[in-house]
């Protein structure tokens, strides 16, 4: 998991009511950090970072953030914002190729008229699509951590923010994608694994397990299967 500063921003009576605001909903994220990474959990964050973003918008538009932003690093700020838009532009890709297999094998499994030869290489065919997102998602999460590793500590309040909002976007970024590509794939070469990963599956079915991970391994199961039955009748 990405690390984040748990240290809170000095609170004062100077400090304005918008950069408090900012505050609480960063200490709320660092403790939603500590919780489910389900993808409903995860929906969730991504909502709550809507509103810490929203708000430190605000906050840059105040006079105070614009005279100390002046006196930063500008290139580096803008570098380590553009790393980000690029990482949520990979994820969003890597979610629409995603929805877009899904969609194509359920419509496909709903079609009437369609053999078990048929089922099983559109199973494959997302499968495939599946290799080729983790391949991605792998790349991505390497990205990510040239990311943190540049993420450095400023004396300007303001700035410093900004690194913090950077940190936890970070953190949310590896947990999505880290659901995304679900735990490294496991030995399908004998039947007594694939009767193993079966029992995973119903021991697995009120957990809360990696969604991704339970359809990969329905879907591998059941694959095998009906090759499995297929080249018996074709050798019979």
């Amino acid at each position: 998991m990405a690390a984040t500063r748990s240290n809170s921003f000095p609170r004062s009576s100077r400090q304005h009511p918008l950069a408090r605001e900012v505050n609480e909903h960063l200490n709320r994220l660092r403790a939603s950090k500590e919780g489910s990474t389900s993808s409903a959990s995860i929906s969730h964050k991504l909502n709550s970072f809507q509103d810490l973003y929203d708000c430190f918008v605000k906050f840059l538009q105040l006079p105070l953030s614009h005279h100390a932003l002046a006196h930063e690093c500008a290139d580096e700020l803008l570098d380590g914002s553009l790393r980000l838009l690029d990482l949520c532009s990979t994820a969003k890709d890597i979610v629409l190729q995603i929805k877009e297999s899904t969609g194509e094998l359920q419509s496909a499994l709903r079609r009437r008229k369609i053999g078990e030869a048929e089922i099983v290489s559109e199973v494959r065919k997302y499968m495939s699509s599946r290799k080729v997102a983790k391949k991605t998602i792998h790349k991505a999460l390497g990205n990510l951590k040239v990311i943190q590793r540049k993420n450095r500590v400023s004396p300007s309040e303001t700035v410093s923010m900004l690194k913090e909002i950077e940190a936890v976007t970070c953190s949310m970024f590896e947990d999505l994608l880290s659901l995304i590509s679900g735990p490294k794939p496991r030995s399908w070469l004998s039947v007594s694994k694939l009767l193993h990963q079966r029992r995973i599956v119903c021991e697995d079915a009120g957990r809360n397990v990696n969604e991704f991970r339970k359809v990969d391994v329905a879907l591998k199961s059941f694959a095998i299967t009906k090759s499995e039955i297929i080249n018996l009748e074709m050798q019979n």
